[in-house]
C-alpha cells in the first residue's frame, strides 16, 4: 500500500522500508480526527462509523491517501459499535497488526449544552451517554500504547443518577492508562493552535501503563507548542475565496488563488487547481437584508431590531441569539453541525456578499485541507463539518505522540 500526503512538511513523507506508526479511529465521522494522523504519516487500521453518508467520505479520503480497494472495504466499518461482534470485524481489519494510537470520541449532542437545552430532561435519559464504554471496550481489547479520547466540555458537568459521569470515564480509563485529570489541562481550544475558530474540547491522552512516559509531558508539549502558534482570523481562512451571492457557487471549480498566507499554505497545496462545495445557501429577501445590515454596521440581533424594527423576524422568541456575524478580525466562533438546518449564526462578515457561510468556508475554519472533497450532500456537508475534530488541531497531537513513539522504538 502506498500512501500519498495532503500535508506540506518533508518529514511526513516516510521511506516505505519505515513501519508505519498505526491507529484506530472510532466514531470517526467524516474523519477530520484521521486526517491530521494521516498528515503525520499514520497507517489507518480502522475506522469505524454507523452514518452511511460519512463512512463514504472516509472511503473517499482513504483512496485519496493511496489506499487500495481492500484495505478501503475492510477499513471502514460503517456498523454500530454497540453491536457484539464489533471487535470480532475490527480484527479482520487490524489483521494482527499493533496498535500503536486509538483515537476519537463518542457524540457529543448528550453532553452537549445546546443538546441539555432542548432536552426537557437535560439528555439524562439519552443512550448516547454511555457510548464512552464501547470507546474503553475496545481500547482495552487492543491495548494501544497511547488513546486520545475527544469530546464537548460538557462532558465535564454531565452528571447521570447525581454521579458526574467524567469521574467514572476516568475511572475506567485508569485501569491500564495514566492520564491526565486536571480540567485545565484537558481542555483545548483550537485557535491556540493555529486555527481560526473558537473551539474548546476536552482531549484526554492516555499513556499506557508499562509506558514509561507521563502523560503531563505530552501537554505541556502541546502547551509549548500553542505558545507559538499566531491567531489565525476569518479574513485569513477565507482570504482567497471568490465571492457568491445567496444561491451562486458550484459544487467544483477549476480554481487557481490570486492570493495566499501562512494558513492558506498549511491547508492548501500549491499545484492545488480546484475549489470544492463553495456553494451559497439560497435565502429570502428579509433575511438577506438582515445579513447586510448586521455584517456593515458590526450589529448584534438585538441592533438590528431596534434600528430597524421593520426586520424583526416572525418568531422573534425563537430566534433571538440565532443571528450573528462572524468577524474578519477574530477566529470563527465553534462551527456547529446545526448548520446544516440554517447558518443564521454563521452570517459572512462582508456585507455585499448577503449570505451564510458555505460548507467551504466552513471547513476552512475547521482547518480541512482545501482537497478534502465530502462526496455527499450539501446537508450532510454542513453536518460532517460541524461534527469534525479540527485537523490540524489532530496533526499537532499526532506529531507529539510520534514523538514519542519514536522513542520507544
Amino acid at each position: 500500500m502506498t500512501i500519498s500526503y495532503s500535508g506540506t512538511s518533508e518529514e511526513n513523507k516516510k521511506s516505505s522500508n519505515e513501519k508505519p506508526l498505526t491507529f484506530i479511529d472510532l466514531f470517526a465521522g467524516a474523519g477530520g480526527f484521521a486526517e491530521g494522523f494521516y498528515q503525520e504519516g499514520y497507517k489507518a487500521l480502522s475506522h469505524i462509523e454507523f452514518d452511511k453518508y460519512a463512512c463514504d467520505t472516509l472511503r473517499h479520503r482513504m483512496k485519496h491517501y493511496g489506499y487500495d480497494e481492500e484495505d478501503i472495504k475492510h477499513g471502514v466499518l460503517c456498523e454500530d459499535i454497540t453491536s457484539k461482534d464489533i471487535i470480532e470485524k475490527m480484527d479482520k481489519s487490524v489483521k494482527g497488526n499493533d496498535v500503536d494510537i486509538i483515537i476519537g470520541g463518542p457524540p457529543c449532542q448528550s453532553f452537549s449544552s445546546q443538546g441539555k437545552a432542548r432536552d426537557p430532561h437535560s439528555m439524562k435519559c439519552d443512550p448516547r451517554n454511555y457510548l464512552y464504554e464501547s470507546y474503553l471496550k475496545i481500547l482495552n481489547h487492543y491495548r494501544p500504547k497511547f488513546f486520545v479520547f475527544e469530546n464537548v466540555t460538557g462532558l465535564l458537568s454531565t452528571e447521570i443518577n447525581g454521579k458526574k459521569i467524567i469521574e467514572t470515564i476516568m475511572k475506567d480509563m485508569k485501569k491500564n492508562y495514566n492520564i491526565v485529570e486536571e480540567k485545565s489541562e484537558i481542555v483545548l481550544n483550537s485557535s491556540d493552535f493555529g486555527i481560526p475558530q473558537e473551539r474548546k474540547r476536552v482531549i484526554i491522552i492516555g499513556v499506557r501503563k508499562d509506558i514509561d512516559i507521563h502523560p503531563k509531558a505530552i501537554y505541556e508539549d502541546l502547551a509549548e507548542i500553542s505558545k507559538n502558534e499566531p491567531k489565525v482570523t476569518v479574513q485569513d481562512a477565507l482570504a482567497d475565496l471568490p465571492k457568491l451571492k445567496a444561491g451562486q457557487g458550484e459544487d467544483c471549480i477549476d480554481f487557481i488563488p490570486e492570493k495566499t498566507n501562512e494558513y492558506l499554505k498549511k491547508i492548501r497545496s500549491e499545484n492545488y487547481e480546484k475549489l470544492h462545495h463553495h456553494v451559497a445557501r439560497t435565502h429570502n429577501d428579509l433575511d438577506k437584508k438582515r445579513y447586510k445590515l448586521m455584517s456593515k454596521n458590526n450589529w448584534t440581533l438585538g441592533e438590528l431590531y431596534d434600528k430597524k424594527p421593520e426586520l424583526k423576524h416572525p418568531k422573534k422568541r425563537l430566534f433571538n441569539n440565532s443571528y450573528v456575524v462572524q468577524r474578519f478580525d477574530m477566529p470563527s466562533k465553534t462551527i456547529i453541525a446545526h448548520l446544516y438546518k440554517d447558518g443564521n449564526q454563521f452570517i459572512h462578515p462582508d456585507h455585499t456578499q448577503e449570505r451564510t457561510f458555505t460548507p467551504r468556508e466552513a471547513a476552512r475554519c475547521q482547518s480541512f485541507p482545501d482537497d478534502f472533497v465530502f462526496p455527499c450532500s450539501k446537508t450532510q456537508q454542513y453536518k460532517q463539518i460541524g461534527n469534525a475534530v479540527p485537523p490540524l488541531l489532530a496533526k499537532t497531537i499526532a506529531s507529539v505522540l510520534k514523538k514519542y513513539l519514536t522513542q520507544l522504538d
